[in-house]
């Protein structure tokens, strides 16, 4: 029996036996980890009824994790991680581990802001 629409409670988020929201959780929670990356158009991500996890995939016996990273982590040291974390919660699946992006070095201003470069308009180096 499924819950009545607006009551609050979280339907299941389960997918082949792997609790998607765990594995976010477990990855969320790691100190390198700047967030959960969903892919430029959102297509890296667990549909469940109502929402998506962005940035874990359950499917074909395999666990996909892509992370934005935090500035000057070693891509094999986070991956290690990752997997290391995740691996209790994918019963016996292989992880695999997508860097999808990188946060700016510190100190680095936004775009837009005072002191920052226009986006490039040309193309490769002259």
């Amino acid at each position: 029996m499924s819950n009545p629409p607006g009551c609050g409670i979280q339907e299941s988020a389960v997918i082949d036996g792997v609790d998607v929201d765990a594995v976010a959780a477990a990855v969320q929670a790691c100190p390198d980890v700047s967030g959960l990356d969903g892919g430029k158009f959102g297509e890296v991500a667990s549909y469940l009824p109502g929402r998506k996890v962005p940035g874990v995939v359950i499917g074909d016996g395999r666990v996909k994790v892509q992370v934005r990273s935090r500035w000057g982590v070693p891509a094999p040291y986070l991956a290690a991680m990752i997997t290391a974390v995740v691996a209790p919660l994918t019963r016996g699946r292989p992880v695999d581990v997508v860097i999808g992006d990188i946060d700016d070095p510190p100190g680095t201003p936004p775009a837009g802001a005072p002191g920052s470069f226009p986006p490039s308009t040309r193309s490769g180096c002259e």
